[in-house]
This record gives structure tokens, sequence and C-alpha cells, in this order.
């Protein structure tokens, strides 16, 4: 379906800078928000409007050690529906959509900026890594 971006030694230099600092992996888990916001901003404008909510519920959560995007919550319960198809809830209602294993706005969003996505992940890690006062290289 996809290939994720990994980086390798991530969760080893979290457990690193959480034994200089407990406060200095907080500063990756913004890096990783910058990046998963600008699936967020792309995804965003593509979902079907009619209240907001849908759109709304499309947010960077992310951890130290993960860029993550959520789409979906009690005020719109739908967007899985929405982004992938199905039945729904309640057969018959709503209407049933055709189903798509890669998504229509989340995923797609994240195949177009994923350059992006990576470039500004790397840049802000590394501001990360400067914040801490150590060296990069």
């Amino acid at each position: 379906m996809f290939e994720p971006i990994r980086i390798e030694g991530l969760a080893a230099f979290n457990r690193s800078l959480r034994k200089l600092d407990a406060e200095l992996p907080k500063g990756l888990r913004l890096a990783h928000n910058t990046a998963a916001q600008i699936v967020v901003d792309t995804a965003r404008p593509m979902i079907p409007r009619r209240t907001g909510r849908a759109q709304a519920s499309v947010k960077a959560r992310s951890t130290r050690t993960a860029s993550r995007v959520s789409a979906g919550s009690n005020r719109a319960p739908y967007m899985p529906w929405l982004d992938y198809g199905g039945e729904g809830r309640i057969k018959g209602r709503p209407a049933p959509r055709e189903f798509r294993k890669g998504g229509r706005y989340v995923y797609p969003a994240f195949h177009a900026k994923r350059d992006e996505f990576a470039r500004v992940l790397e840049r802000s890690l590394l501001g990360a890594v400067a914040a801490a006062g150590l060296d990069a290289d």
C-alpha cells in the first residue's frame, strides 16, 4: 500500500535525550507534528464539506518516535466512511460508498507531499537536536 519513512536510531536517540533531560524529547514530538501538519493541510481541502466537522477532525497527533495524522472523532464518526468507503454504520444509511483500500484523502495527501514531508521532518528533527545543545552529523 505505502512505504513508511523510517529513521534508524530514533528510539535510541529519544532514550538518550531523556537521560540528559526529561524535557528534551518533547522537541521530537513537536518536530513530528510539524511534518504531519503538511499532510493535514493537504488533506483538509480535499474532504467534502457540509458542516466542516470531517475536515476539522483531521489532526496531527504525533509521538516522540512517530508522525501521525488522525481522521475522525466523536463529532465526525463518519470520517472513515468518507475516506475509505463501505456500507456505513447502519446498512443503507449512509448510502454505500465504493471501498478504496488506499483511502481518498489522508494517504493520497501523504503520497503527494511525501518528499516535502521528509525534508521538513529532517529539518525539524535537526532543529530539535540543536535546541538540545547537541551537534548532529
